[in-house]
């Protein structure tokens, strides 16, 4: 039987913006079927939790927009199970939010708070470490986070320094350092005592609560203002007004990188952010011709090779003589590009937005 004081928050409240055109703004990546299983990936996060948190002890946080999306695609949910922002202020606000809200349903609650579009192929192990980190921030003052052996010099990724020196699972952070430059990303793996930083954090209600109040004490006092209303038919209109005014910050940022009680655990559960196309293309079945092909029925693919092309059921699509691409064809756009270019995505995301040709994001 799960432990009643167990709570997840399934944070689902993003755009997914270098996933497009297949993440839109209205049908943002964490509701798409993206690897093709027939479930979304937030689905797929809810499921993975289902035996170790009792049913009625799960959250989905997400931008308010996308209540219904979140009530369609997983019906069990009640309405007090999806925490709604009314704006998008990074992580530590809905953080803080969601902090509060438990607290004030139960004193003794332990948060589990998880991204909601990450891919993660252990998932035994997984739900093991998850265990493991829950009893220890029981037993301890803690603020734990889940580290990933870094298996290349990713610049994509925020690290977690630890103390090389602890024998223990749980080891102490002494740092968070953002995304590298290549050169710095290579020292790390050369030195040995980081790890990626996949955003997936342990911690009892109270513990960060006290981290808010001693570490941004701004957003403390905003969301403590709500005390009374959480839980209660106030709730909304308190969030309506308030949310707005918090700052946008990561918890990162604000809590993580100045606490001195963040202890990490390393995660190896074949896991992945799936924050980009050429990380999916990473973790995907290929094609003799070393290429990724995600929902296409018919094709006629000729001399192309190490591309991913990701286009509806049922369309047709022709390639000749293409190397290293990503082809997209999603709705009302189609998007061709080199892989080594797929960071300009938010630069063309951007210039589309500057001539206010929204209904093309």
């Amino acid at each position: 039987m799960p432990d009643k004081h167990l709570n997840l928050f399934i944070m689902a409240g993003g755009v997914g913006s270098r996933f497009w055109p297949k993440s839109r703004n209205a049908y943002p990546k964490q509701f798409i079927d993206i690897l093709g299983t027939g479930s979304s990936l937030l689905q797929h996060t809810y499921n993975r939790f289902k035996d170790i948190v009792l049913p009625e002890n799960i959250y989905v946080v997400t931008h308010q927009d996308y209540y219904d999306l979140v009530l369609q695609q997983i019906p069990e949910l009640l309405p007090y199970q999806i925490i709604c922002e009314p704006s998008r202020n990074n992580t530590a606000p809905c953080i803080a939010y969601s902090s509060f809200k438990i607290y004030k349903r139960d004193p003794k609650a332990v948060m589990v708070i998880v991204p909601s579009d990450h891919l993660i192929l252990k998932e035994e192990l997984y739900r093991q470490i998850i265990c493991q980190a829950v009893t220890y921030a029981q037993q301890h003052p803690a603020l734990v986070t889940l580290g990933i052996s870094p298996t290349r010099p990713d610049t994509g990724f925020g690290y977690i320094q630890y103390d090389e020196r602890s024998t223990e699972n749980f080891t102490p952070v002494t740092a968070f350092r953002e995304k590298p430059a290549r050169a710095v990303a290579e020292q790390y793996l050369e030195q040995g005592n980081f790890l990626w930083n996949a955003g997936m954090f342990i911690w009892k209600a109270a513990d960060i609560l006290a981290a808010f109040k001693q570490y941004s004490p701004d957003i403390y006092e905003l969301f403590q203002g709500g005390l009374n209303q959480y839980n209660t038919g106030l709730e909304a209109d308190f969030i309506e007004a308030n949310y707005p005014l918090s700052p946008n910050i990561s918890i990162d940022y604000a809590i993580m990188e100045k606490a001195k009680n963040v202890f990490t655990i390393r995660a190896d559960i074949g896991w992945s952010d799936l924050g980009t196309w050429n990380s999916l293309y990473e973790i995907s079945d290929k094609d003799e011709s070393n290429n990724v092909l995600i929902g296409v029925d018919g094709n006629e693919i000729h001399n192309s090779t190490n591309c991913i092309i990701n286009a509806p059921s049922g369309k047709m699509i022709a390639i000749d003589g293409l190397k290293d691409y990503i082809v997209v064809d999603n709705q009302n756009v189609v998007w061709i590009y080199p892989r080594c270019k797929e960071q300009e995505i938010k630069e063309v995301t951007n210039s589309i937005k500057s001539k206010v040709l929204l209904e093309y994001l």
